[in-house]
């Protein structure tokens, strides 16, 4: 799974309902919604081009919310992101509901049922949905409650991420005074200013628990989630308070003749062999690769990158990882080639398991020979640079 969302395939809906002629006002929903539609579209968050992050605020009917996010659905084709702040009602059955401006208490029929939201979702074929509800049934609202059925329970999607803001309790979520909601306000927080003690990319994961850390020492609603698919590991943004452990750089070996030279690479097996050069060369360890990617590599991604037995699928992993490493582009568009050559003949896509060895691994020996002599030359006058 890319845990990147690709900008040009994903879109983001961004709802919200601010004032209410029946139920408690929320000002601060009115400031979320341009906020947070900054973060997602900046290049802290996934960078989505504004046309692709619809804002619908004040939504006065079932229509004005909903149809904004059928058609996000079936435009994305990789990864919606559907956001709601206002007030969660319930009606008789205890069925979460989504508030209109003209919504009132105990009145299921004057909201929008979450359910009718998760169809609408649903109807597109994105890979992965993002759903984030900041909305709490607060004493005004709705009065007493009961059931087992939480927020999450009653909001779940398969195969998305969800967070709700809030569970089962009265407490508001706009306290007065405050610029953003509590939970948006703590969101918008962790993509500006960042989170420490995680990676360079924050993944859903490592914002919920941070979230749920800062709003407890602050006595607020605890968060929900909810994630199936490793939907957790998508990536929200970029880690504003990430820094690195080290301070080498990759080693400036371009235009001389210490990386492999992928116009001679005769199969993929050298094609693999000569990926994991490229990193020894380097001097780099996986996890210092893994912190240098411009976009989300994990040292997972690799391990697998530099262990697979055929050729990589997609490009975009491959020239993260040989950019990372320190290749220039003009040496890069050379590794492209041989992919793009490689792939062309299926037939010398999988790596010969047999202990015999083919014609063409037979002629690439010498070849081997001499990238194995690159690297000990490498390795030794980047010991005496030491």
């Amino acid at each position: 799974m890319n845990p990147l969302p690709d900008p040009s395939d994903s879109r983001a809906v961004l709802l919200g309902v601010s004032w209410y002629s029946h139920l408690e006002n929320l000002p601060g929903v009115a400031n979320n919604l341009p906020a947070l539609a900054e973060a997602v579209c900046g290049p802290f968050g996934w960078g989505l081009n504004d046309q692709h992050c619809t804002v619908v605020a004040e939504p006065a009917s079932l229509d004005q919310m909903l149809e904004p996010v059928s058609t996000a659905a079936k435009d994305a084709r990789d990864t919606l992101l559907v956001y709601y702040a206002g007030h969660g009602l319930l009606n008789q059955q205890q069925e979460l509901h989504l508030g209109l401006p003209n919504s009132r208490a105990g009145r299921g029929r004057t909201a929008v049922p979450y359910s009718w939201l998760r169809e609408a979702i649903s109807e597109g074929k994105a890979k992965r949905h993002v759903i984030i509800l900041d909305c709490c049934f607060s004493g005004r609202a709705l009065g007493a409650m009961s059931g087992p059925a939480t927020l999450a329970d009653q909001a779940w999607i398969d195969g998305s991420f969800l967070m709700a803001a809030a569970p089962e309790t009265g407490i508001a979520l706009a306290p007065p005074g405050e610029q953003y909601t509590a939970f948006t306000g703590e969101l918008l927080a962790a993509m500006k200013d960042g989170v420490p003690g995680t990676n360079s990319w924050l993944a859903l994961d490592d914002l919920y628990l941070h979230l749920r850390s800062v709003l407890a020492s602050k006595g607020r609603p605890l968060p929900q989630r909810r994630a199936r698919n490793r939907a957790g590991e998508l990536v929200w943004g970029r880690n504003a308070s990430y820094q690195p452990s080290f301070t080498r750089s990759a080693r400036p070996l371009e235009g001389t003749a210490d990386w492999p030279n992928p116009d001679r690479f005769l199969d993929v097996a050298e094609f693999i062999h000569a990926l994991a050069l490229v990193r020894a060369i380097s001097g780099l360890t996986q996890r210092e690769l893994s912190a240098r990617s411009s976009t989300p590599l994990s040292e997972g991604s690799i391990s697998r990158l530099l262990n697979r037995a055929d050729l990589p699928h997609r490009w975009t992993t491959t020239e993260t990882y040989l950019t990372a490493c320190g290749l220039h582009q003009a040496h890069i568009v050379r590794w492209r080639a041989a992919w793009e050559r490689l792939k062309a003949a299926p037939s010398r896509h999988q790596v010969t398991k047999s202990p015999t060895p083919s014609p063409s691994f037979a002629s690439a020996k010498p070849h081997r020979s001499r990238l194995r002599a690159m690297v000990r030359r490498a390795q030794f006058r980047s010991k005496n640079v030491q």
